[in-house]
């Protein structure tokens, strides 16, 4: 647990830093511009230059704003996220806190930031923050109900919420059989194989039309591009945020990146085979078993985190990459993705994973 800890310590404020400066990288890659160049080698002291900025930066509260929640708002938001950490494995026998309820868990503490989100609105006394407020929460709710319910069909298939066991399923160390499409009748055992015929996606090929709706979903929960409308700069300013300024602002920025890459872990742990590796074993080639380290030893503390946090950050990078290559959605036509497409879908795909279930029992 102390190991954990210290781990996400580090490793998230280091993911804000790598995220921003990868963020400017990409997008200036994808509409062919430099990006930042001029501070420090490639721009990589820019970083520490917004900082610095951030930090000097006077702390404005408005006269007219409700002082208490308007302060309180940026902190219930950064809590809410950033305690979505502490149910995340992060490597065979490297759990965090263990909890048996760890997906349940993480769906309601992601919840809480809707409340920040909406506080931060109201308490700025100011109608463009209000009104994105009420579409981050419009949107935020209207969303949770796909990505629950593409969270559902892996745990339909898994039968278990504890996140740590859902990894251990998707790789050479299960504890028990994983057939090949998860179809015990087929008599295709490839626990000893492991790789990527572990994974979710492989034992139910369902799973990945789930995880296009969890990673749709999730750019909504995440409020990134093109389901910023909360933040729609064009009509509402900022939106929530508009009356921020300082490192209470720099906190909605920490947020959202901490959410990128929590919903990015939470992805790669339902979905993608979690710490698991890539690599199947052939014949004599163990690829697996060269690649993974035994449970509980550092060597499989470190390639865990590894293949874990390298499926992440392709995470991120794709959602980097939605951002800049799509346009922004009007009102209307989220709520229609929403509730129209994503939640008809998942509630079939939900239903199919039941019945592949019963079929591969």
């Amino acid at each position: 647990m102390p190991v954990t800890l210290l781990i996400f310590l580090l490793a998230v404020p280091g993911f804000v830093v790598v995220g921003v400066y990868l963020e400017r990288k990409v997008s200036a890659f994808i509409q062919d511009r430099l990006g930042p160049m001029e501070v420090g080698k490639w721009g990589l002291l820019q970083l520490f230059a917004d900082l610095l900025k951030l930090l000097q930066k006077e702390d404005i509260v408005p006269k007219a704003v409700d002082r208490r929640l308007f302060l309180i708002a940026p902190v219930v938001i950064f809590v809410s996220v950033f305690a979505g950490f502490a149910v995340v494995p992060l490597a065979p026998g490297l759990s965090g806190s263990g909890a048996a309820v760890g997906v349940f868990f993480l769906m309601t503490i992601i919840s809480v930031d809707v409340i920040g989100l909406l506080m931060a609105g109201w308490g700025s006394n100011n109608k463009f923050a209000l009104y994105g407020a009420m579409r981050a929460v419009a949107q935020i709710v209207s969303y949770e109900v796909p990505l629950g319910l593409s969270i559902l069909c892996v745990v339909m298939l898994s039968q278990t919420l504890d996140l740590q066991v859902i990894s251990f399923q998707q790789g050479i160390y299960s504890a028990d059989p994983v057939y090949l499409f998860g179809l015990k009748r087929l008599g295709v055992d490839v626990t000893s194989v492991g790789g990527f015929l572990t994974w979710n996606v492989i034992r139910n090929p369902f799973l990945l039309l789930a995880y296009i709706v969890f990673f749709i979903a999730s750019l909504a929960e995440c409020n990134r591009a093109p389901f910023d409308l909360p933040e729609g700069e064009s009509e509402l300013v900022a939106g929530f945020h508009t009356e921020y300024s300082g490192m209470r602002w720099a906190l909605f920025m920490l947020s959202e990146y901490g959410m990128m890459l929590l919903v990015s872990l939470l992805g790669a742990i339902l979905f993608l085979g979690s710490w698991n590796t890539p690599f199947p074993n052939i014949g004599p080639l163990r690829l697996a078993d060269w690649t993974s380290g035994e449970p509980g030893t550092w060597l499989g503390y470190i390639s865990g985190a590894f293949w874990l946090f390298g499926k992440a950050l392709a995470g991120v990078i794709v959602q980097m990459w939605v951002r800049w290559t799509f346009p922004r959605l009007r009102v209307d036509q989220l709520m229609y993705l929403g509730w129209k497409v994503l939640t008809p879908v998942g509630l079939v795909l939900f239903f199919i994973s039941g019945v592949w279930r019963l079929i591969g029992i």
